[in-house]
């Protein structure tokens, strides 16, 4: 039975399963990590691919049948059991990995940025979200549902909605509808200086959404000018508010609140 403390829903549609799979594009051999197997129905068709699988499972009511899984592996799929927000990807994995995963409601965008600005950076993410987390992953400027998941999302990784999921694929079926979206990281991902950096200006700027960034930046402001002059520092209008400002744009915004900061 899912738990709605650990935000369950399981998916056992063997067509979606294999769809979600195939949009991974795994080949034989790779190594992937799956979060929240639960009862393990897209376990199965990632071990199908001949992928290298590890599944962490914080739920020990899925123990015995995840170790029933990884005992006709041959080897193909390793049970976790623990917290992923708390474990350490490159040593589970031994090296680069792929992440697919149907995510527990509940930590799905902690996860998401865990991956996104953490040490350890996946070769791809196909993850299952609601629908409308999805959206603001994939949002662009000047659309309500752009901000600071969109900006993180964008920056460090090439973010699109490949799959819609009806909430009738799941079990027990969850209120909202879900979608998949695929993130493979840029060749220019942000250092990790730059990246903190984007972090901090964005949530000044998305934290009071309707401000314009002369106002919403008054707190970063290290120097003379405040808000304004940060803004104008990184090329953007003081007057524009955040949701329409791109992803290059904060970046800008980053570099220029970095060079004022160790000034």
């Amino acid at each position: 039975m899912a738990r709605k403390s650990f935000g369950q829903h399981f998916l056992l549609d063997l067509n979606i399963t294999r769809k979600i799979a195939r949009l991974a594009d795994l080949r034989p051999g790779d190594a992937v990590i799956e979060v929240g197997p639960g009862p393990g129905g897209l376990t199965r068709a990632l071990v199908e691919t001949g992928a290298r699988v590890i599944a962490v499972e914080k739920d020990q009511r899925f123990r015995p049948l995840l170790e029933e899984l990884a005992a006709a592996s041959a080897g193909a799929l390793t049970l976790v059991i623990g917290d992923a927000l708390k474990v350490d990807e490159a040593a589970l994995a031994g090296g680069p990995a792929h992440v697919v995963s149907n995510l527990p409601y509940n930590v799905g965008t902690p996860l998401l940025i865990k991956w996104l600005t953490g040490p350890w950076t996946p070769r791809s993410l196909t993850l299952m979200f609601q629908k409308e987390v999805a959206a603001r992953i994939a949002a662009q400027p000047g659309a309500e549902a752009y901000g600071r998941l969109a900006v993180i999302a964008q920056a460090t990784s090439e973010a699109r909605v490949v799959m819609d999921v009806p909430a009738r694929a799941f079990t027990p079926p969850p209120k909202v509808e879900s979608a998949v979206v695929r993130l493979t990281p840029r060749a220019d991902r942000p250092s990790a200086q730059r990246l903190d950096a984007l972090q901090t200006v964005t949530a000044a700027a998305f934290g009071q959404r309707r401000k314009m960034l002369r106002a919403s930046l008054k707190t970063l402001a290290h120097e003379g000018g405040g808000g304004e002059a940060l803004a104008l520092a990184a090329g953007l209008d003081p007057q524009a508010r955040a949701e329409t400002v791109d992803v290059a744009g904060f970046l800008r915004l980053a570099d220029a609140w970095l060079r004022t900061r160790d000034a």
